[in-house]
């Protein structure tokens, strides 16, 4: 375990996989075909938020039972080909892959609304869409 998963504790920051580090712009072709890119900047993002934050990636795709291996597999593929592989494998050693969603301090994800005390209409919910849509 490394040295700074140890020594302080942060607050958690849960990250919805599809649509928030992957760019998600095929759909859904199962949980273990991931043929999309990175969402730009997402990767350099992990690396800053693993110093301010205990990282969860949560994911439909955690469900799978092989989902979050895949999940695994092609983030870590893209931190290689982005950082290296000390770099790489010390974000990986940040970032915790949970079966069911934690608790956090804090959830990004892209296909969610903040509750602001107010109930949003039907209306207002019905005519949602992602960021990339």
């Amino acid at each position: 375990m490394n040295e700074r998963k140890r020594s302080t504790r942060r607050p958690t920051l849960c990250l919805d996989f599809d649509g928030v580090l992957h760019a998600y712009t095929s759909g859904w072709k199962g949980a273990e075909i991931i043929p999309d890119e990175p969402v730009p900047g997402a990767l350099e993002f992990l690396d800053l938020a693993r110093k301010h934050f205990k990282l969860a990636i949560y994911s439909s795709r955690s469900a799978y039972p092989t989902g979050i291996k895949w999940m695994q597999v092609w983030l870590r593929d893209y931190l290689l080909d982005a950082f290296g592989m000390d770099k790489a494998d010390d974000i990986m050693d940040d970032i915790d892959w949970p079966t069911s969603k934690p608790s956090a301090f804090l959830t990004i994800d892209d296909r969610a609304l903040t509750f602001t005390g107010t109930w949003p209409s039907i209306k207002e919910l019905l005519a949602f869409k992602p960021w990339n849509k």
